[in-house]
């Protein structure tokens, strides 16, 4: 599923495409496409109608876009959502979900998703400590990227967690935006194994990660994320090229880059965690 740095290049997309404009007709072609919002695909078109999209914005993994009328829709892009901008008829896609139409005639804001377990939703805004989120995402930390991201208190707050460190990075009430991938990068940087307790680790470790996480992300966001796949793409349609700076996020079997052993890769959480046997010892609790 796309992580910070891939739904960011989305994000940036919407901000450079679809800010400012007036959506004059919203149409759902699938109903599954907008099941969050419970009122259903009639309520969801006729409040879109008219509305202006003021603003993208996201925290973490989470994506939405500010409208006229006070409330947000919110994009959940799932395993295979995509936000592309067309020319106003060129053909559809096969998975075409949703169109938004606008009043300038210019090109339209469709969402695609082959898999169908993404969505759109309209939700009300409530402020969290200064900022306007919609209600679904209130529960949501800061990220690494965000400005106000106070990293010394998210350092305190994972060293009390009784949990190995790789729970911890995926925790989005306790930091947002890292997912699989960038989990297993960072932790690489660090020589940390996933299923180091969090209360075994020093403050300058904690730190240390926190800030390899967004290195590697920031990285990431410079070549449009990571796309294994043509299911990520940004708006234009292009896949992100990060997968090929990956040292050890899906290379089991290949050298590590540091000292040449092969990667390993272990379960974790019904998926997989990738790193190095001797880099990355496993605790010897849990060994």
């Amino acid at each position: 599923m796309p992580e910070l740095p891939e739904v960011e290049v989305v994000r940036r997309g919407l901000a450079d495409h679809a800010a400012g404009r007036v959506i004059t007709q919203a149409e759902v072609m699938h109903p599954r496409a907008v099941r969050r919002h419970l009122p259903g695909s009639l309520d969801f078109e006729a409040r879109l109608a008219g509305q202006r999209i003021d603003a993208a914005r996201r925290r973490g993994k989470y994506l939405w876009v500010e409208l006229s009328g006070g409330d947000a829709m919110i994009a959940h892009l799932g395993m295979s959502g995509q936000m592309l901008v067309r020319p106003l008829g060129s053909p559809d896609e096969k998975h075409l979900r949703v169109r938004l139409r606008f009043a300038d005639g210019g090109p339209e804001l469709r969402f695609v998703d082959q898999r169908t377990f993404g969505g759109l939703a309209l939700s009300d805004v409530v402020e969290v400590d200064g900022t306007r989120l919609p209600e679904p995402v209130a529960h949501i930390a800061r990220d690494p990227m965000d400005p106000a991201f106070d990293q010394a208190a998210v350092v305190r707050a994972m060293r009390r967690k009784r949990t190995d460190v790789k729970r911890a990075l995926l925790d989005q009430t306790l930091v947002s935006g890292i997912g699989n991938i960038y989990a297993d990068e960072a932790l690489w940087r660090v020589k940390l194994h996933w299923a180091r307790p969090t209360d075994q680790l020093t403050a300058p470790k904690c730190a240390a990660l926190l800030s390899a996480a967004s290195d590697v992300m920031n990285e990431a966001l410079a070549v449009g994320g990571t796309s294994f796949d043509a299911l990520y793409v940004n708006v234009n349609g292009q896949s992100g090229y990060f997968d090929r700076s990956l040292n050890v996020y899906g290379q089991e079997g290949k050298p590590c880059g540091r000292c040449g052993r092969p990667i390993r890769r272990e379960p974790f959480m019904n998926r997989s965690s990738f790193s190095c046997p001797k880099c990355q010892p496993r605790p010897a609790a849990t060994a």
